[in-house]
């Protein structure tokens, strides 16, 4: 059986830029040689796409050669610059290892819808709405589902600020990670969070802090077909989580313990099954996501985000609550591939 011609795209413009490049290089670690034949391409975070050999991923690798996705469809492949002008290579499906503003934004699934070639995880429309919290929301509230208490920042910060009691989070509408995320706990300190969460986002969202425990769902999946790993429950020791800003993320959070499977009772384990289901389904998610949720300790359910292009590092939620659930890494990497080029014959 002949091998499948697979693009990793990772880097990318993005505050995520060496998240993803950490993403890349784990799923490349685990696709099978038997049945991939990988092109990795790094994005740079100026912008420069290049071809690297399988084994490097920093930006300082040594061997390269300029190669970009084709939006022709009869290309269905990359272009690749050589001392003989401009090879071709044609390409069975594309994993978007990229994570933020131009990763899971809808912006590299614009392109690949123009390409033709299947790609891994959720198109254009269910990445544009994950993305924009405040979008999210709104989609989630229609489906019956809760969300805090928000609103869009326009200019006069105070007026928009005094809906809410405090503490209140600042942040970014569209971005990742927790990058430029504030908790703020009075007005003194509204100014200075503004100010941060528009270095990443000119849209920002004023919203209630949630009280409970933040809890996840791995999710994978196309239509009504969907496969969830185990869920996850994160404790904090004070602030909120931040896990891709520490100093060595790899070695766990310093305010967080993750727990998976989640210590909490089976029932209110299944109804945050359900509700991650339904989440994804209204956002028209496809292939895979992951759906963190606030559990108050009432029982109620509140949705925090929806990441479309989870954090796939040793150290990242997804793969660990997958794995949990008897799903390695190498075999669920199998799964969305083959779900993005069932997709694209559908």
């Amino acid at each position: 059986m002949d091998r499948l011609k697979v693009v990793v795209l990772f880097g990318g413009c993005s505050e995520e830029h060496d998240i993803s490049v950490k993403s890349a290089k784990e799923i490349i670690a685990c696709m099978d040689t038997d049945k991939y034949d990988v092109y990795p391409i790094y994005i740079s975070k100026t912008g420069e796409w290049t071809l690297r050999k399988q084994a490097e991923y920093a930006a300082d690798a040594s061997e390269r050669a300029q190669a970009v996705i084709s939006p022709d469809k009869s290309a269905h492949g990359i272009l690749v610059s050589g001392k003989d002008g401009c090879g071709k290579i044609y390409i069975d499906a594309v994993f978007p290892a990229m994570h933020g503003r131009m990763g899971e934004d809808g912006r590299i699934q614009g392109l690949l819808e123009m390409s033709g070639i299947p790609y891994v995880g959720c198109g254009v429309e269910s990445s544009v709405l994950a993305m924009d919290k405040s979008l999210a929301y709104l989609v989630a509230r229609n489906a019956g589902v809760a969300t805090p208490e928000f609103c869009v920042l326009h200019d006069r910060c105070a007026a928009e600020a005094a809906r809410f009691a405090y503490p209140v989070f600042v942040k970014p509408a569209r971005s990742g990670s927790s990058f430029g995320v504030s908790k703020v706990g009075g007005a003194a300190e509204l100014d200075a969070a503004v100010e941060l969460a528009r270095r990443y986002d000119r849209k920002v969202l004023i919203e209630e802090a949630v009280s409970g425990y933040e809890v996840g769902c791995a999710i994978m999946g196309n239509g009504e077909d969907l496969l969830v790993g185990e869920v996850d429950r994160i404790l904090l020791s004070d602030g909120f989580f931040r896990i891709h800003q520490e100093a060595h993320p790899d070695e766990g959070s310093e305010n967080a313990t993750v727990t998976v499977p989640a210590d909490i009772p089976k029932e209110t384990g299944e109804r945050v099954k359900g509700i991650a289901k339904r989440l994804y389904r209204a956002l028209g998610c496809g292939g895979l996501a992951r759906v963190d949720l606030f559990l108050r300790e009432n029982g109620d359910i509140v949705l925090n985000e929806v990441n479309t292009m989870p954090g796939c590092t040793s150290y990242s939620r997804y793969p660990k609550m997958m794995a949990a659930a008897g799903i390695s890494m190498s075999d669920w990497i199998d799964r969305v591939i083959a779900l993005a080029i069932a997709r694209r014959l559908a």
